[in-house]
């Protein structure tokens, strides 16, 4: 029931928004005309075209604005600007956000590649470090970046298994089902 009374609440206050403000008291003062949204141009307004690029002036295609006069203030009125047209201004997309565990990810991945080294031990310990912090983030990560970066972890735990001597086998197979599943981490978070 408190679902239906959620929902009952959501519609009216989503009415409430769209719902124009009511009029406020008019003060004492002037009336000012409400100057009209632009639209097409009256006949009798002139609308400058842009002129071609040439090195001579063609007065054919060249039209001129007659000078407008500013409205004196005795006149207790006020003309509207004449009406010009909007140029679009195109904004930059918002880069859409990345899935819960990504960066975070990122960050652990840049680590090991930068903490390896090229002795085994060093290689161990990295790859023991960026288990423990997979491990961390695959807390938060949800869906099937949580479920990759889970199995990045455990990928390598195994890396450091065998570099230490722990399991046997073969680090070079691990590596390469790393580097195929980081591969397909950048891609579900968008980075690749």
């Amino acid at each position: 029931m408190s679902a239906l009374a959620g929902t009952i609440a959501a519609v009216v206050a989503l009415v409430a928004y769209l719902m124009p403000a009511p009029p406020s008291q008019p003060q004492p003062g002037p009336a000012l005309p409400t100057p009209a949204p632009p639209s097409q141009p009256q006949p009798s307004q002139v609308v400058p075209t842009p002129a071609p690029h040439s090195s001579s002036p063609d007065p054919a295609t060249t039209r001129h604005a007659p000078p407008t006069s500013s409205p004196s203030p005795e006149s207790g009125t006020l003309r509207p600007p004449s009406p010009t047209r909007a140029v679009p201004v195109s904004t930059p997309l918002l880069p859409a956000a990345r899935p819960d565990g990504c960066d975070e990810a990122a960050a652990a991945l840049t680590a090991y590649s930068r903490n390896a080294g090229t002795v085994r031990s060093s290689q161990a310990a990295a790859a023991q470090q960026t288990y423990r912090d997979l491990m961390g983030t695959a807390l938060h990560a949800q869906g099937v970046v949580g479920t990759k970066i889970s199995r990045l972890a455990a990928e390598f735990q195994e890396l450091n298994f065998r570099l230490t001597g722990m399991t046997g086998g073969d680090p070079n197979q691990v590596i390469a089902d790393i580097n195929t599943d980081v591969a397909e981490l950048n891609r579900l978070c968008g980075s690749g």
